[in-house]
């Protein structure tokens, strides 16, 4: 079994700017981006894309990689995906983002729920072999649903929030453009 993560909160001190090693703050009404420690190196995921076909998902060396978990049953990830969604399209030579279904590995119901919001050009999965969630060694722990993990530029896992985050905010902004700059 993986050895927990020890979770470290932001303090606004060293988030805002008086400490370059400490992201800026970035947080939703009910949560904050969390930073993991110690980060680790994201491992490959075997996942299943809508069509049905088997993919491994990876991220890529010098881009950042958002890891959205989410379910058909979320409510607040009908708000989540749209916002990822125009992040992808805005961003989409700097940015990757993959959405991951947890709760089923039924490919009509997904697809059902995704045409129920405006996403388009969403890279989205279900987590048929439990890589990124069902595992003991995985590290992308449920705290909250949806749960958004950003992966650094150098494939490390950074931190974590949960719920419908403003990805297209200022605040978000600043937390992507942090971790474009680290090496």
């Amino acid at each position: 079994m993986a050895a927990p993560a020890l979770l470290v909160t932001p303090r606004a001190s060293h988030a805002q700017g008086k400490d370059p090693a400490w992201p800026p703050v970035f947080e939703t009404v009910r949560s904050q981006f969390t930073l993991l420690e110690p980060r680790v190196t994201m491992a490959p995921l075997r996942l299943r894309d809508l069509h049905g076909k088997d993919v491994v998902v990876t991220a890529k060396p010098g881009r950042i990689t958002l890891v959205n978990l989410w379910a058909t049953w979320c409510a607040a990830c009908r708000e989540d995906l749209p916002v990822l969604a125009s992040l992808a399209g805005s961003q989409g030579s700097q940015l990757d983002v993959v959405t991951i279904c947890t709760d089923t590995a039924d490919l009509q119901k997904i697809r059902t729920f995704l045409d129920s919001i405006p996403v388009q050009n969403l890279a989205c999965y279900t987590d048929v072999y439990k890589a990124a969630t069902g595992s003991s060694a995985s590290v992308f722990t449920l705290t909250g649903m949806p749960t958004t993990y950003l992966v650094g530029t150098g494939g490390r896992i950074e931190g974590y929030i949960t719920g419908a985050a403003e990805w297209l905010s200022p605040a978000g902004a600043r937390l992507l453009q942090f971790y474009r700059e680290q090496i």
